[in-house]
């Protein structure tokens, strides 16, 4: 009896005998042993800044020795106010014996000076070798007397939901402090950057804990301690660490080059949403969208196309229109990669050469083409909530359309329509419909007429707004 309950029990914990469940680590007795390891490689990092008095308002005209003269005086302060120094206090990370220190930009921001306190209080004034702004990451270095004790980046991908981490930084600059808690989640998008991929955890992370590290049960670290989710500014539970994969390539980077260099393909994406996979004829939504492909650049050489979903790049699946640009990013510059599209649903497979990113990439060339013959053609597509009419000379002057763009134009959008729902505005230029160009609002209500007729869910466009291309799906009503 007690073995069959013994059985029901390890069943009802997945874990009857013939059963090998993957083996979680237990909770440990005590961080001790690993804390007093790990507690010399974090350091406090002190920034100065000096800013400029704001300039003196003017005293109104009183006249000389009047007791109104005093009183402006004392109002509106003595003459030459001096300018005034402002500190603030954040934490980093060794990474090299020889004073590479990784921590957050927003820790050295606008930063006059900065000062390295070392765990045995000694203290060091540190260079700063470059920065990040895309994933606010910083690299100081330092001029140590010996070799200094340092950590180093642990593989963050291994670190799964629930296991355990440890934080360790300089809270409200009170010194070296140790918190730990578990993975809470992964893949968060907090819209800090364009390759948020953060690592959330409840390891009590507090103001002054910015840009230290978060260490996994082996101390490694496996995130930087980057952002909090709080009403009350102190720690809620709810952290957010840069994962250590995306930053030890921008830190090396910036080590090598003083900034980083990141890959770049030349398209623009979206995210596949259920009335475009509909549209499209998808089995379902993962993969990145291509909007639209950049000139010139190595999508276009390589043959991609708008319309193209990519659903594998470098041997890597993309899941959805974030993973794509963090995975491009991380590829290095020269590589000629494979990637898989889906084409009106059929797999293709294309060759690419990574080119470099450029920062502040230049305008797109547009291409000077005649505009339509004026036409006041109208229609009104009711099972969408769209009026569109012929993009004529009338239409370009009213909705400030540039000579270049082609279609048919949005002329009103019905509240409460499928076209409502997807935020269409007037002004809108429809370019294509079920990938086919519409030159007339003829094109745009004969396809959706023949849309209607044949059972289809969604309705796909191609819609240009202030010159940038983006798909949208439609439900057919």
């Amino acid at each position: 009896m007690r073995f069959a309950l013994a059985v029901c029990a390890l069943l009802a914990l997945g874990l009857a005998p013939g059963i090998n469940p993957a083996m979680a680590r237990p909770a440990p007795d005590s961080f001790a042993d690993l804390a007093a390891k790990l507690l010399p490689t974090v350091v406090n990092i002190a920034t100065s800044q000096t800013l400029k008095a704001p300039p003196r308002a003017q005293l109104p005209n009183v006249p000389p020795g009047s007791p109104l003269e005093d009183l402006f005086k004392n109002f509106l302060g003595p003459d030459g106010e001096k300018p005034r120094h402002v500190t603030s206090l954040g934490s980093g990370f060794i990474i090299d014996p020889a004073g590479f220190i990784v921590t957050n930009i927003h820790v050295i921001e606008d930063s006059d000076q900065v000062t390295i306190t070392l765990y045995d209080g000694s203290s060091l004034p540190a260079k700063i070798v470059g920065r990040d702004t895309k994933t606010d990451l910083a690299l100081l270095k330092v001029i140590p007397k010996k070799p200094l004790p340092a950590t180093h980046f642990g593989d963050s991908d291994k670190a799964r939901i629930g296991d355990w981490v440890m934080a360790i930084g300089d809270p409200f600059g009170l010194g070296s402090t140790v918190t730990a808690g578990i993975v809470s989640a992964r893949n968060r998008d907090i819209n800090a950057g364009p390759y948020d991929d953060f690592i959330q955890t409840d390891a009590p992370i507090n103001r002054g804990n910015s840009g230290g590290p978060l260490f996994d049960m082996d101390g490694n670290v496996i995130g930087i301690n980057s952002a909090i989710f709080s009403p009350s500014g102190g720690s809620v539970g709810i952290g957010f660490a840069i994962p250590a994969n995306l930053a030890r390539d921008v830190v090396a980077q910036i080590k090598q080059f003083g900034v980083a260099r990141r890959g770049w393909i030349g398209v623009r994406i979206q995210q596949v949403t259920e009335e475009l996979a509909q549209g499209m004829g998808l089995p379902g939504t993962q993969g990145a969208l291509v909007a639209d492909v950049t000139g010139g650049g190595p999508a276009q050489k390589a043959g991609l196309q708008n319309g193209d979903v990519v659903i594998n790049f470098d041997n890597k699946p993309i899941s959805d229109s974030r993973e794509l640009p963090r995975v491009v990013a991380a590829t290095p510059i020269g590589k000629t990669v494979n990637i898989d599209v889906l084409r009106k649903a059929k797999k293709q497979s294309f060759h690419i050469v990574i080119a470099k990113l450029d920062e502040t990439p230049p305008d797109k060339p547009g291409k000077k083409l005649p505009p339509p013959v004026p036409s006041k053609s109208q229609s009104n597509l009711s099972q969408l909530g769209l009026t569109v009419v012929t993009l004529d000379e009338n239409a370009r002057a009213k909705y400030k359309l540039a000579g270049n763009v082609q279609g048919v134009v949005v002329s009103a959008v019905e509240p409460a329509s499928p076209a409502a729902d997807k935020n269409f505005r007037p002004g809108d230029v429809i370019v294509e419909v079920q990938s086919q160009p519409v030159k007339t609002p003829a094109d745009v209500e004969a396809r959706v007429n023949a849309d209607v007729k044949a059972g289809k869910k969604a309705e796909l466009m191609l819609v240009n707004r202030n010159g940038d291309l983006t798909y949208v799906g439609l439900r057919l009503d």
